[in-house]
């Protein structure tokens, strides 16, 4: 694509150097060929230019590149996952059904989506247009999956789950599975409560690799418009996660958790159950939240505290060393009974 058209297709962004210039493709600076699309967005980066062969940037307004050709942009990370998206279309199977694939009867599968090889769709599910399933995916009786969605090798869904549209399942991921519930019983062992309800995701919902998403105990677990979950995340039976949420990796909510619009769970995180935390709020690495937390939140530790009291307990924890020093110096001064010893004659 020449660097104009492109520079036209991200927004008319403004262009410095050769609109004719023909770039084929993206890459990181440091393997970067003349025909290749970089992005800089900071002075350490630019100073990386000189020893670069990228033919192209998108760079920060302001930012010196040597003279090499550049759309400027105010968020150049974001337009460069866009021009990724116009030079590097992704590959997307023809539509049909695999001869290795299991379809039930009773099924309903729009002409336009693909069945991948060894993909078995239970009773009286729907996949709907342009919708691709890779190899060995599972659904099971009465899925639902709307259109543009894309399911990586590995997925299973559970029965009575409704995906939205353009929802992409990593691979691996289980969406649907019961719920953990059990209850002692009279024999001192433990009883499996049956989990009764669904999941829901709405549109445009990404889960990565190896995630759990489990089935209400009764009514429905729900992962809100726009919300992206990383890998190795567990959101439990019956938790309501609202739209545009993030979740990285190796975050765990326990059951009956909601997060409200925007929350950010970042990696390694966790929560109590049957907890709310407010929209907007920002829930730090190796958290654990443990009460309600109020819209705007920013939590750090465990249990997590407000981020300002978090910083000055651990300023705290820093000096303990010094403090326990001080301590023993003053204990010695002050003599056994607590009190200033005595001169020695």
């Amino acid at each position: 694509m020449r660097l104009g058209e492109l520079a036209e297709q991200l927004g008319g962004r403004p262009l410095e150097g050769d609109p004719e210039l023909c770039v084929q493709g993206v890459a990181p600076l440091e393997t970067g060929c003349p025909r290749d699309l970089g992005f800089v967005r900071s002075t350490q980066q630019a100073a990386a230019l000189g020893a670069t062969r990228v033919g192209a940037v998108i760079a920060t307004q302001g930012l010196d590149v040597g003279g090499r050709s550049a759309i400027r942009s105010l968020s150049p990370s974001l337009d460069f996952a866009r021009a990724a998206r116009l030079l590097v279309p992704a590959r997307r199977p023809g539509a049909g059904i695999h001869p290795s694939a299991v379809v039930d009867p009773r099924a309903q599968v729009e002409p336009s989506a693909c069945i991948g090889p060894g993909c078995v769709v239970g009773a009286g599910s729907r996949i709907g247009p342009r919708t691709v399933l890779l190899a060995r995916v599972t659904l099971m009786e009465e899925v639902e999956v709307g259109a543009d969605g894309l399911l990586y090798p590995g997925v299973v869904v559970g029965s009575d789950t409704r995906i939205g549209d353009r929802v992409i399942l990593q691979a691996g991921c289980v969406i649907g599975a019961d719920g953990f519930g059990y209850e002692w019983n009279e024999r001192g062992e433990h009883e499996k409560v049956p989990q009764l309800g669904r999941v829901v995701l709405e549109d445009d919902v990404e889960i990565g690799a190896n995630s759990t998403v489990d089935r209400a105990r009764l009514g429905t677990t729900r992962i809100g418009r726009g919300t992206k979950i990383d890998n190795l995340v567990m959101v439990a039976h019956g938790c309501q996660i609202g739209a545009h949420v993030l979740i990285a990796a190796m975050t765990g909510l326990a059951g009956g958790v909601t997060l409200e619009d925007r929350v950010i769970m970042m990696g390694q995180s966790g929560s109590n159950g049957h907890i709310t935390i407010g929209a907007g709020s920002f829930v730090a690495a190796r958290s654990g939240v443990v009460e309600d937390l109020p819209p705007g939140s920013r939590v750090w530790g465990f249990p997590a505290r407000p981020e300002r009291a978090w910083h000055r307990q651990v300023a705290w924890l820093a000096r303990l060393p010094e403090l326990a020093r001080r301590l023993r110096r003053l204990e010695r001064r002050m003599g056994p009974g607590g009190g200033p010893r005595e001169p020695s004659e």
